[in-house]
């Protein structure tokens, strides 16, 4: 017995196929890149955290072991944004509607401040210090999701970070 198909069964049944293979396949490529994104900006914030074993991070106001004699301490500013991906964003907005932890944007939020120290460290170390003082952090949502959170595309952290840089003995 043979099975004969027109174009226009076959052309319908192609077009059913990428109509819902086509955005599966871009639904589960952005989950991917995003976790991989994710993923290698950990790898790099433990790569450049080793590079710094001695550097002497504190919140105290005062310099601790400061160096007699030393250039005058400096100030370092650092900000940085850490975008959501969208199947987080996608996620939270369940999670916040049944409750529970939003463990995606804890990690996000501690991957920013991570990155802002990095950041603090690096401009003392090329101004010529070897330590950091009074660190002080602070975020912001730049997002407008406390105004518009059904407007929102994906969440943002935004970290700003200071410190006095000094160098110590």
């Amino acid at each position: 017995m043979h099975v004969f198909i027109s174009m226009e069964e076959l052309v319908t049944v192609l077009v059913t196929l990428l109509s819902v293979l086509l955005p599966l396949g871009i639904a589960v490529g952005c989950i991917i890149m995003g976790h991989f994104t994710e993923k290698w900006h950990l790898q790099s914030l433990r790569e450049r955290e080793s590079g710094y074993p001695r550097s002497a991070v504190s919140q105290v106001k005062t310099f601790p072991n400061i160096q007699p004699g030393s250039q005058t301490p400096q100030l370092v500013v650092a900000e940085v944004v850490i975008a959501s991906d969208y199947w987080k964003t996608f996620w939270a907005g369940w999670v916040n509607f049944f409750g529970g932890e939003m463990r995606g944007y804890q990690k996000m939020i501690d991957r920013a401040r991570r990155e802002a120290v990095l950041r603090l460290l690096e401009q003392a170390e090329e101004k010529g210090f070897n330590a950091i003082c009074n660190v002080r952090i602070d975020t912001a949502d730049i997002t407008g999701a406390s105004t518009a959170p059904a407007k929102r595309a994906a969440s943002m952290a935004c970290v700003l970070a200071s410190a006095t840089a000094y160098m110590t003995s």
